[in-house]
């Protein structure tokens, strides 16, 4: 019973990811397409569109590209915002022992790098690209996993899941403290105020969808003015929802028992429409199961598939539409320059601070875990994509004329990254000759 419970929803999570990332991988092909087609014109202006509000008194507007980059994706650090609640307090990062392994793979997949970026670096322009090869995308980096079948270990996959976790802790982290603009204060402040209450509310005991969605949309806009980019506000609301269900177990199971008994007693005829006591204990069974749901597993679960096969599928293809021309000029330096960080840079650095850390004890590695299934996962950390070129657009939004040498060299280094990871893992998963 155990196993399953732990089993079956990473099972589901690994699921859902695999066909995203397949869904990413259309999308990309597609806004590549389409950007090099004879409509390519349309593909630019259709993300330059301005959208907003606009009346007598109050304007806002934000070109599409912006509404999903600052606003979708707001959502999608959200969920992970969930994502990262829930594995430290209840999953796969909530000990010092499960957490050591993929974070020592993550340390080391992040500060390689980016060494090796600033160490190749020559243009001060391009500088602050440095967190680009940084995060590593799940959705790619499992749907790979899943094409090479059963075989895998799940804590292969398990080591992948939090590992790509902890990847994103850093790359919000970067994004809040280097990529953010200059910062108005008193937004920020009074931004942070109506954190702290849905924060206090949470402690309380008290949750409400309602509630978190008016302040989220007015925290959203607090960061957007404040100059802090918008999608923090996502995991700092997440951060807000309680985990733990407002009744326990067995008070679930004893108001079951009642309602159970109640709606049995009531049963005289079979009618084809239920009697208004049936109706009534019906209602009853509906509200103690919402108070027997984790507020965080449940909004994490509604909001898992929007998330996987819309939000970033849209956001693939309103980035990845990069222009492939003679006439557009790309820096040739930045681009190798992300390769080989995406490449080398997290192949080295996650085998490498993972076997150091194991040799001298710091760390202990699953059994059915070997060192050819390390380093295959290990390149296919250099799976960048989503939060890649997220932090691509974020890094030179001053210098927008280096963005697509970036999301080339991203999206080169990820699909070379993808065939290595993919190769060696599946020779480090061959099937054993059977004897004669």
């Amino acid at each position: 019973m155990i196993k399953k419970l732990i089993v079956t929803p990473l099972q589901k999570f690994v699921k859902i990811e695999s066909f995203s990332g397949i869904l990413l991988m259309f999308a990309t092909v597609i806004a590549l397409a389409w950007a090099n087609s004879p409509f390519g014109e349309s593909y630019r202006e259709l993300w330059q569109y301005d959208i907003g509000i606009i009346t007598k008194s109050f304007e806002f507007t934000l070109p599409a590209i912006l509404w999903i980059n600052d606003g979708l994706m707001a959502i999608f650090f959200f969920l992970i915002g969930l994502e990262i609640k829930r594995e430290l307090v209840i999953g796969e990062l909530n000990t010092t022992k499960k957490i050591a392994f993929p974070l020592v793979g993550a340390l080391g997949g992040m500060v390689i790098p980016v060494t090796l970026f600033l160490l190749l670096n020559q243009n001060p322009e391009t500088v602050k690209g440095w967190g680009i090869p940084m995060a590593t995308d799940i959705a790619f980096s499992l749907a790979i996993l899943n094409v090479i079948g059963k075989r895998v270990p799940l804590s292969l996959k398990i080591f992948l899941t939090a590992f790509a976790i902890v990847d994103d802790i850093g790359a919000v982290l970067v994004i809040a403290v280097f990529y953010s603009g200059s910062i108005n204060m008193t937004l920020l402040l009074i931004a942070l105020a109506l954190l702290g209450v849905l924060y206090l509310i949470s402690y309380k005991g008290y949750y409400s969808k309602y509630v978190m969605l008016i302040l989220g949309i007015a925290i959203w806009f607090l960061f957007y003015f404040a100059g802090i980019h918008p999608t923090v506000a996502g995991i700092m609301l997440a951060f807000s929802v309680p985990i733990r269900q407002k009744i326990d177990t067995s008070t679930f199971l004893q108001h079951l028992d009642i309602v159970y008994k109640d709606i049995k007693n009531s049963i005289v005829l079979q009618e084809p429409i239920l009697s208004n006591e049936q109706l009534e204990n019906i209602n009853d069974l509906q509200d103690w199961t919402a108070k027997f749901r984790s507020p965080l597993q449940n909004l994490e679960r509604s909001l898992h598939g929007w998330v996987a096969y819309f939000i970033i599928p849209i956001f693939a293809l309103a980035n990845a539409g990069v222009m492939i021309d003679s006439s557009v000029e790309l820096d040739t330096a930045i681009v190798i320059n992300i390769i080989l960080a995406l490449i080398v840079g997290k192949s080295i650095g996650v085998t490498s601070f993972v076997l150091l850390a194991k040799k001298i004890k710091i760390i202990e590695v699953p059994k059915d875990i070997n060192f050819k299934q390390i380093i295959g996962v290990s390149f296919l950390a250099g799976i960048g994509f989503t939060m890649a070129i997220f932090i691509a657009s974020l890094a030179f939004a001053t210098h927008p004329e280096y963005i697509d040498s970036a999301k080339i060299g991203i999206l080169i280094g990820s699909f070379i990254s993808a065939i290595i990871g993919y190769v060696l893992l599946k020779m480090a998963t061959r099937k054993p000759p059977q004897l004669p």
